[in-house]
């Protein structure tokens, strides 16, 4: 615990099979559910009242109270015996908050769960199946829904273009219902279960990200370093998105959003692909920034350009060390990219089949 930061806990449940485990320090638990709260109000109870009715029940809950401005947050976690709530006195933002509860968790799993995504029963169930099934992977995404409309998607996974411009597979698209199970570039920080220890060892998210993106970050991070992820399309969570931040198209979601898709592009490409990479890049968003829908977003997009360069020396900084720990070659990187430019434009979902363990390579 740091000075910024109480931890308080709800009174114990009367049985077991009342609510998910409550651990203590000298309990292990299989997982680690962390949900960080900012200005979250209903949509976190019915968060957490998803959670409390999970089939599977070997797992502890965080709730990160990230200093929001609404005190309900605190009262709303407060509501649940099982949960264990931190209050931060700063806002640290999705990537520091989700370290912290990383450092915080017992599970040997770590799983990160929007306080606007509500799982389905059998979610964590699904998760911890498919990490049966598949030992040699340690880092898996789920099938996510719209909450409003559970039947269009709200991503497959995370996607990562040749254009730098990562997105999640098929938003907005009609959920197909036949969804293959195999590998996708990046998990969707909105519900994923990655191997904690993995996480800390990766270095967990960047916090010079604050939000938006770090979990692309950590995805291209754990492709560099031959780690798949596999999306797991029984596992469903239903979102409605960017509750706690104004919107998708919120002046501090624009900002934020292609600040820090231009700090992945420096920091995660390897270099035979950066020549390529940065130009396409600012083509797309010259582009995108050009449609009419777009135009009262224009000086967000050039303000977050601008950002972007003077953080050139913390990326620089940053990438140096990640490239080092590169174990996947440039060519097993850009097959795990789409190219496509379709692809990209209509965010289709790429999911490929599940290979072998990937060897190094320089």
């Amino acid at each position: 615990m740091n000075d910024h930061a109480q931890e308080h806990k709800s009174p114990a449940p009367q049985s077991p099979a009342e609510s998910p485990v409550e651990s203590s320090a000298e309990t292990a638990v299989q997982i680690t559910v962390c949900v960080i709260a900012y200005n979250s109000g209903p949509t976190l109870r019915a968060c957490l009242q998803h959670l409390a009715d999970q089939t599977y029940r070997d797992f502890e809950t965080l709730v990160i109270d990230n200093a929001s401005p609404d005190p309900g947050d605190a009262a709303i976690a407060r509501e649940f015996p099982f949960v264990r709530l931190i209050e931060n006195s700063e806002n640290l933002g999705f990537a520091g908050a989700g370290n912290q509860a990383a450092r915080l968790g017992r599970g040997r799993w770590y799983v990160l769960l929007n306080p606007d995504a509500y799982a389905e029963p059998d979610w964590l169930e699904k998760l911890v199946d498919a990490a049966q099934r598949h030992p040699q992977v340690r880092s898996f995404t789920s099938r996510q829904v719209m909450a409003e409309d559970p039947t269009h998607l709200d991503g497959l996974g995370d996607v990562m273009s040749g254009y730098g411009i990562p997105y999640r597979g098929g938003y907005l698209a009609p959920d197909p219902g036949d969804t293959p199970e195999g590998e996708v570039f990046s998990p969707c920080g909105a519900a994923m279960m990655i191997d904690r220890q993995l996480f800390l060892d990766l270095g967990g998210f960047d916090e010079f990200f604050f939000c938006y993106s770090e979990d692309v970050d950590l995805g291209y991070r754990l492709q560099l370093a031959g780690e798949p992820t596999v999306l797991v399309p029984s596992a469903t969570i239903h979102h409605v998105g960017s509750a706690s931040s104004g919107g998708r198209k919120s002046e501090f979601a624009v900002f934020h959003g292609t600040r820090n898709r231009f700090y992945v592009v420096y920091k995660d490409t390897p270099w035979p692909l950066l020549p390529v990479v940065v130009p396409l890049h600012l083509a797309a968003v010259a582009y995108i920034s050009s449609r009419r829908e777009n135009h009262p977003h224009a000086h967000i997009v050039w303000r977050a350009f601008t950002e972007s360069l003077k953080g050139l020396p913390t990326i620089l900084k940053s990438r140096r060390q990640v490239q080092k720990r590169r174990r996947a070659s440039t060519a097993q990187i850009a097959r795990a990219m789409t190219w496509n430019p379709r692809d990209l434009f209509a965010r289709r979902a790429v999911i490929r089949p599940l290979r072998p363990s990937r060897s190094t390579a320089p």
